[in-house]
């Protein structure tokens, strides 16, 4: 079956096509300078066919599991990292992370304003039931942003206070409107963070920002990185699992909070999974790719529409989400069906909004990929509430990505 879309919208696309050839080749490059890095690791730690071979029970001596920690290590320039199938999602990564990092009596500090809706019930902001941070006498504090941008001065104040040992950065936008952190902003950051506090631990969420750029934050000052295998890092090809790489103390304490005190990363089998997370990580540069192209391409033919984009078309990136703001919901839910018609998985599934576990308001999704809830894959969400934007992210291909987004726009145009 043809897909259903019109010349008009065709020749659309095809003007932001012609219009994007310089910001493309710029993506190119540093899919390429990312590849090499990859395909580098892999060489230095003499990847194996033996290494894919899965472990089951408590998985002592998992090699390629261990391995595979020591590659993303390298990758992040960092003293340590733990990869593992266990994690559920990016925020159960996080929270161990934090947990690991901070103990009763401690306080942490959220750099730019309020972090991910998932995680307020970690910290307990939000009553989500028993095991917050707050539960177990941690305490919190913000910094809230200044003109819509971090406030170094603010952050620098607040973490004067001895009782702070831990600050939280989040790279994405996540659900708010500010511009997602470049490596570079999040470098001044944590020069910020350390001279007014030597002794805290600067934990960034990394999740939609890895390979985006030719560096990461743990080059740049940041004591942890933190982020999902079914966002960036995995490709498209891992199925499940998080990561998290820094300062050697610091995975350790999240390893024994994602097990147990005593055990940390010494046990976890990974039941056969190893060939996907090394395929996924080498693919990842080029997949990351794909999925920024698919970002601007959709940037760019909204604002050939009239919309308003964060960030626009022609600005460089520094994660893979697309923001546009749609301001009315009908607008909203016309633009989810589109990019679920233009999946290769659920295409006939209409997305309505629903009561989404962890956030506070409605929010629709569109997302018909191979791994559940894998935003790596092409996908757009949105809390129901003004301004109605919309979040685009991901694309296996940009082929692919392309069309999704072109069905987007022409079930717009359908509804006038």
């Amino acid at each position: 079956m043809a897909l259903q879309i019109t010349k008009h919208v065709q020749e659309l696309g095809n003007q932001a096509q012609r219009e994007l050839a310089e910001q493309f080749a710029r993506i190119d490059a540093i899919a390429q300078e990312n590849t090499q890095r990859v395909l580098g690791a892999f060489q230095d730690h003499k990847v194996a066919e033996s290494y894919f071979a899965g472990t089951t029970g408590y998985g002592y001596d998992d090699q390629g599991r261990d391995q595979l920690d020591e590659i993303y290590a390298q990758l992040f320039g960092t003293e340590a990292a733990l990869v593992r199938v266990q994690f559920v999602n990016g925020t159960h990564a996080i929270s161990c992370a934090l947990f690991g990092a901070l103990k009763a009596g401690d306080v942490l500090v959220s750099a730019v304003g309020a972090p991910y809706d998932t995680l307020l019930g970690v910290i307990g902001v939000v009553d989500k039931g028993h095991g917050s941070l707050k539960d177990y006498g941690i305490g919190y504090k913000q910094v809230e942003l200044l003109d819509n941008k971090p406030d170094l001065n603010g952050m620098a104040e607040a973490v004067k206070d001895p009782k702070v040992k831990a600050v939280l950065i989040q790279r994405s936008k996540g659900y708010s409107t500010r511009a997602s952190l470049s490596v570079e902003e999040i470098g001044e950051m944590c020069r910020v963070i350390k001279a007014a506090n030597p002794n805290v631990s600067i934990l960034v969420d990394n999740c939609y920002g890895e390979f985006v750029e030719t560096i990461e934050p743990t080059h740049v000052g940041a004591d942890l990185v933190v982020g999902s295998l079914i966002k960036n890092p995995g490709g498209g090809i891992a199925p499940t699992g998080g990561y998290i790489a820094g300062r050697r103390d610091l995975v350790e304490g999240a390893a024994m909070r994602l097990t147990t005190a005593g055990i940390g990363g010494e046990c976890g089998c990974t039941l056969g999974q190893n060939r996907l997370l090394y395929q996924g990580l080498f693919l990842a540069p080029h997949t990351v790719a794909q999925a920024v192209k698919t970002a601007v391409f959709a940037a760019k033919v909204m604002e050939l529409l009239g919309y308003e984009t964060e960030p626009h078309s022609s600005q460089i990136r520094h994660d893979i989400i697309q923001m546009i703001h749609m301001r009315k919901p009908e607008a909203l839910e016309r633009f989810c069906r589109g990019i679920q018609f233009g999946s290769p998985v659920d295409s006939y599934v209409t997305p309505v909004p629903w009561d989404m576990p962890g956030y506070d308001s409605q929010v629709i999704m569109a997302a018909g990929a191979f791994i559940q809830g894998a935003s790596i894959e092409l996908s757009a969400d949105a809390p129901m509430r003004e301004p109605y934007t919309v979040y685009l992210q991901g694309g296996l291909t940009f082929e692919s990505g392309r069309l999704g987004v072109l069905l987007a726009v022409q079930e717009l145009l359908n509804e006038g």
